[in-house]
């Protein structure tokens, strides 16, 4: 069962991993009820943009890469429906650390 912190950021968790709108959308939901399940899924998701974006500049390998980075996309997404507090493979760890919001 989720408890009650998760349930609460939830639906935040969720619009944070539908595009860069959502992202921005999930952040402004997030400054008064300062969720931790919420804060989790934010960053990962605006790490996935900010690598998505940049290697979208890049030929043929930033496009193999953008395919990792839509599988990732889709985990973490599913992640957040589910309630659970999972980091994405290989750059999860580096949006807890980098973003400390």
């Amino acid at each position: 069962m989720a408890t009650p912190s998760v349930e609460k950021g939830k639906s935040t968790a969720i619009i944070a991993y539908i595009t860069w709108v959502g992202l921005i959308i999930a952040l402004i939901m997030n400054m008064d009820a300062k969720n931790d399940f919420a804060k989790f899924h934010i960053k990962q998701a605006l790490l996935l943009f900010i690598f998505a974006t940049v290697l979208s500049w890049i030929p043929i390998i930033g496009w193999i890469i953008g395919i990792i980075l839509f599988v990732f996309w889709i985990m973490g997404l599913i992640y957040a429906i589910n309630g659970e507090k999972k980091e994405i493979p290989l750059i999860g760890s580096w949006a807890q650390e980098w973003f400390k919001f």
